[in-house]
């Protein structure tokens, strides 16, 4: 089971490389490893499973941030009915080399900026990425797929996308101008 111990932190050499392709078949010592990539994701959004675990919630992870240099990232986005309670996840996979096939020219960035398993502090500022994406993956047997993304599942995929390529998300920050929107930035 993954718990925040095994989630490397701001600094450490694994999250500013280029990450390796996954190649298939899988190992079945890489399928496990990326199965608890998932499920630490599921736990670490279950009040009582993260308290009893010490988890901080989280809705994405890339291989990188558990020192695993490799092309892959989980996600799991939950989704919740007007009563407030949780139903089928808006995207719950894992994604094996990815890549973004195409992007709108308009950006999107959330009004209270980005955090990350990765970074034990608050980092003040909007990250603007594309509104949508094209993106292709390989699935956990190695099946190619597309997901057309938008809006906050965009973001999120982008954000782990980013770790597969060793950018953090306050690299994208304007140091000058952190909270202000570009005319061509929507906020979510």
């Amino acid at each position: 089971m993954i718990t925040m111990k095994d989630i490397i932190m701001e600094g450490h050499p694994t999250l500013r490389q280029v990450a390796e392709p996954v190649d298939f078949p899988l190992s079945p010592e890489l399928k496990e490893r990326a199965q608890e990539m998932l499920t630490f994701l599921i736990n670490s959004q279950d009040d009582e499973i993260a308290e009893q675990y010490g988890l901080r919630a989280g809705v994405g992870l890339a291989a990188p941030q558990i020192n695993l240099n490799k092309q892959l990232f989980a996600v799991h986005i939950p989704d919740f009915d007007e009563d407030g309670n949780e139903i089928e996840p808006l995207l719950s996979t894992i994604l094996f080399n990815p890549k973004i096939k195409s992007h709108s020219v308009q950006k999107i960035a959330l009004k209270e900026g980005e955090g990350c398993l990765s970074v034990d502090r608050e980092v003040p500022g909007l990250v603007p990425r594309p509104k949508k994406i094209r993106l292709e993956y390989q699935d956990i047997d190695g099946q190619k797929h597309e997901l057309r993304l938008r809006d906050y599942e965009a973001i999120v995929c982008q954000h782990e996308l980013d770790h597969l390529k060793g950018i953090m998300f306050y690299d994208h920050i304007d140091p000058l101008q952190p909270w202000v929107a570009k005319e061509d930035t929507e906020l979510l």
